[in-house]
């Protein structure tokens, strides 16, 4: 479940996330789940794509996606199959993604494409002389459906080889509806009012937040959005790119902040013990599940949640609602990322495959699944299944090339990226010991410093 984007200030502040408490989260739910008038769903709308025949053609796609996710790309690739004649191989792929392309590579059977979610994979992918870039077709959907940033993140020192299909808004709070009514709590807006929500909800009876500290990756997204909205995004570009130093005073100053709720255990489920065992998809259920009466109240993470919540009886809108990731600074943060699609093999199916994924077919299928947002612009919103989504996916179109991505995924994979290694890792052990915050910021600059070097 690794995606993410980057992020976009005031004005996408104001208009997704405020948009998104009011028509997704408050309202009674009524047709949330319905898709607007005009989506494909109403009317067959012509192809907005040129493929070529493939009959007999075998393409492999290797991606990280498992369980719903693989469940509802697969059904992107049956209708490249349907359009073209080729065959489409879906390959499950393990963290960190380059090192089991590599394994591939090694043994002469790369898949044809590859779904990438790190700009700092991708980097990698084309060091090693493994990415193929992108064909003339392909470059043609990059220019009509997506803004300049989305093609820029995709390409390196000025050749395109990435297609980003898949995005994610990673600054959200999802929360349990009924223990928040029980509690009498409401929808923090900062940072202070966050903690004293998360004390107010423990005073209840019921534990407030529910984290994934198994999956190191949702520990950078914490860091990511308190450092962002406390630092700004001028420095958040320049620690993403290793220009100032993981011991900066700015560092501190996030780590310090971030305390405050790792160093509660019992405003967090299970302690600091119980969250290392916690992955990602059961930091979710358990937030929705056991009525009013969770393990947590609350979790944190991108718009990709709403498809493990679909795996409870609570529904989006009413049980489940969510709300901006609390300002820190002046502002909410907004912090994305997202998967690109790149071919590690040359000739016409990879590249075919790519051109679809550009194109706003596409993305139409998965959208109307639900779990997804595009980066595509021309994407009609109402494909989207609830408003939640649409809004969310209405503002990152909207946010343009003020978009920024994940810092950890902008990073060396072997920093940003890797289980057990890296900042993954030493976020993990801060969540165990969150009073070691020189400790931390020195393993962490050690790691950055070694990782950008090679």
């Amino acid at each position: 479940m690794r995606t993410t984007l980057r992020m976009r200030r005031a004005a996408l502040v104001c208009t997704a996330v405020g948009a998104l408490a009011l028509s997704g989260c408050g309202g009674d739910g009524e047709g949330k789940d319905k898709p607007g008038k005009g989506s494909a769903k109403e009317s067959q709308s012509p192809s907005s794509v040129a493929l070529p025949k493939l009959n007999g053609e075998k393409i492999s796609v290797a991606a990280v996606w498992t369980g719903p996710e693989q469940a509802n790309f697969t059904k992107v690739l049956e209708e490249f199959e349907k359009r073209t004649g080729a065959t489409v191989t879906f390959v499950p792929a393990q963290d960190p993604i380059v090192n089991f392309l590599g394994t591939k590579v090694a043994g002469g059977q790369p898949p044809d494409v590859a779904m990438i979610p790190q700009v700092g994979a991708i980097q990698q992918a084309v060091a090693k002389k493994w990415a193929k870039p992108v064909g003339p077709e392909a470059k043609a959907q990059l220019s009509k459906n997506y803004a300049q940033v989305w093609q820029d993140l995709g390409a390196v020192d000025g050749t395109q080889y990435g297609v980003y299909f898949k995005a994610a808004n990673k600054s959200l709070i999802w929360y349990n509806a009924q223990a928040f009514e029980n509690a009498g709590a409401s929808e923090p807006k900062t940072w202070k009012d966050f903690l004293a929500t998360a004390e107010t909800i423990s005073a209840s009876g019921v534990t407030p937040v529910s984290v994934a500290g198994a999956d190191g990756w949702t520990l950078t997204d914490w860091f990511e959005n308190i450092y962002l909205s406390q630092a700004g995004p001028e420095k958040y570009d320049q620690l993403a790119q290793h220009e100032i130093k993981w011991t900066d005073p700015s560092v501190e100053d996030a780590l310090t902040t971030l305390a405050q709720l790792f160093g509660k255990p019992a405003l967090i489920a299970g302690g600091a013990d119980g969250a290392l065992q916690t992955e990602f998809p059961a930091s979710v259920t358990q937030t929705f599940t056991g009525g009013d009466q969770p393990k947590g109240a609350m979790v944190f993470e991108g718009d990709f949640v709403s498809i493990n919540i679909a795996q409870t009886k609570a529904k989006i809108g009413t049980d489940a609602k969510v709300f901006p990731f609390p300002a820190v600074g002046a502002e909410s943060p907004v912090v994305t990322g997202g998967d690109a699609a790149v071919a590690l093999k040359d000739g016409k199916g990879a590249q075919a495959l790519l051109t679809w994924l550009a194109s706003t077919d596409a993305a139409k299928i998965w959208a109307e699944a639900g779990g997804f947002i595009s980066p595509n612009k021309s994407l009609d919103a109402a494909a989207y299944p609830n408003d939640v989504q649409r809004t969310m996916a209405e503002a990152l179109v909207a946010a343009g090339d003020d978009v920024r991505f994940d810092m950890s995924d902008q990073a060396p994979q072997s920093f940003g990226g890797t289980p057990g290694k890296g900042e993954w890792k030493t976020l993990q052990d801060f969540l165990k010991n969150p009073k070691d915050i020189a400790g931390t910021q020195a393993t962490l600059e050690s790691d950055a410093a070694k990782a950008f070097k090679s």
